[in-house]
């Protein structure tokens, strides 16, 4: 009963607003959402084993990548991520995939991230670009991203629910992550990347009580609603080991399931605290 009449006062209070006729549009609008988005993920078979017994790095954002010649990159397969494509050299080595996971609305507003993704389009060369289906009726409402692959992920269960070692088809419903890269590793797996190199993925503000970016954030600058001006964290100890466990939790999952399909991750991050990986220095993926 109670279920019952929580759909009728939301029907309601969606209804008085804006009429009937507001209200038909909506709808129409979000069934045509829908099913743009259920298109978009059947379209991501067409990606499984793409890329098969390549490698690939995936470039996070962490101050480590300061003492990184980044320039080594070019030729490579690179999966940048969120305000990745400010890092020093970015024009030289061009990421030939971008990612961007859900995002949480409050200091950033709909308007900021119109004009973050609109800055990404105009820095990001030929990437084929990953989001959320969250910001699917963004980028449909404000046009965004004319003439680039846009796909979509469904970020909706958790890893904790999913025991399976099966690599993670990015054309069903997939778990949310707690950091970027988690997102980039589901996908260069499914990619069929054999090996994978994460850099700048430090992890380590439970430990340095501050967050740090390898360069100076510009539309996105001050929007991070965990993070104070100084970059230490908004947040106290226990919230931040609970979401650093949640986090590992992920980590651990993405490699139990590389081990189990022959895919070999490595983090050749300088320094940081994420130990899910074996290390292997940057450098010697240049040595003959």
């Amino acid at each position: 009963m109670a279920a019952a009449l929580r759909k009728i006062l939301t029907f309601g209070s969606m209804l008085l607003p804006y009429g009937v006729h507001e209200l038909k549009r909506r709808l129409k609008n979000r069934h045509k959402l829908s099913a743009d988005v259920a298109r978009s993920l059947a379209e991501n078979r067409q990606l499984a084993g793409l890329r098969a017994d390549q490698r690939c790095f995936i470039l996070g954002n962490g101050p480590s990548v300061k003492g990184l010649d980044l320039s080594r990159l070019q030729g490579e397969n690179v999966i940048t991520v969120s305000n990745g494509y400010l890092h020093s050299d970015f024009d030289k080595f061009q990421s030939r995939y971008h990612c961007v996971p859900q995002i949480t609305y409050g200091l950033m507003t709909p308007e900021d991230v119109v004009r973050w993704f609109e800055e990404m389009h105009s820095h990001l060369g030929g990437a084929e670009l990953f989001l959320s289906s969250t910001e699917a009726e963004l980028v449909r409402k404000h046009n965004l991203f004319s003439g680039r692959t846009v796909r979509y992920l469904m970020l909706g269960e958790s890893f904790d629910e999913r025991p399976s070692v099966e690599i993670v088809d990015i054309s069903k419903p997939v778990p949310r992550v707690d950091s970027v890269p988690v997102m980039a590793l589901m996908i260069a797996m499914y990619l069929g990347f054999k090996e994978i190199i994460l850099l700048g993925v430090d992890h380590d503000r439970f430990l340095s009580a501050t967050y740090e970016y390898a360069f100076d954030l510009k539309v996105q600058k001050g929007k991070d609603f965990t993070v104070n001006a100084d970059g230490t964290p908004t947040t106290n100890r226990h919230d931040d080991f609970q979401q650093a466990a949640r986090l590992w939790r992920q980590y651990r999952a993405i490699a139990n399931i590389a081990r189990a399909n022959d895919i070999r991750i490595f983090n050749s991050t300088p320094g940081g605290a994420l130990d899910e990986f074996e290390r292997r220095p940057f450098q010697a993926w240049f040595e003959e």
